[in-house]
């Protein structure tokens, strides 16, 4: 990154940066070097791939650099959004965590209420069996109490892919 970068302050990247980050965004090459095949790509070298991804991490702009799990792929086809309402929001922040804790679920978010939608907590539930959602939620419910909540279950999965950046 170029620069300093201030307290919640976006970064500013370089031209080379941005291929380095839109290679890292994709796939990475199946191979023993894939960091030195994506600085080839890139036009930089390993050490400024490394750099740059390590520094993005250090600094909490990204919070992991990893494999993603296609979930369906996986055996995991049964899994639903679940919406919950819990009214206090220091007490949705609370409980959020506890359920951003279970392996279940991969995403949790507190989001605003409108007057026709009064449910402010997200999860994404995954399960390989029909049901597994269905018990989680249960599980959920008797857990933290909170008992007001929809399930949409996924009925097909149109797109699945990381957002591209550059």
């Amino acid at each position: 990154m170029s620069g300093t970068m201030k307290k919640n302050t976006p970064p500013v990247f370089t031209e080379t940066q941005k291929r380095i980050l839109a290679l890292a965004g994709a796939d990475l090459p199946d191979s023993p070097t894939p960091y030195a095949d994506m600085a080839a790509q890139a036009g930089a070298t390993e050490a400024e791939v490394i750099e740059l991804i390590t520094g993005l991490k250090e600094g909490g702009v990204i919070r992991r650099f990893g494999a993603t799990l296609r979930h369906q792929k996986a055996g995991y086809g049964h899994n639903a959004m679940v919406a919950w309402r819990v009214d206090d929001p220091e007490e949705a922040l609370r409980i959020g965590e506890r359920m951003a804790a279970r392996p279940e679920i991969s995403h949790c978010y507190v989001r605003r209420t409108y007057p026709q939608w009064k449910y402010n907590l997200y999860t994404m539930i995954h399960g390989k069996n029909p049901g597994d959602t269905t018990r989680v939620v249960e599980e959920i419910s008797r857990e933290t109490g909170v008992t007001d909540n929809q399930t949409l279950a996924s009925l097909r999965e149109l797109k699945k892919t990381s957002m591209r950046y550059f």
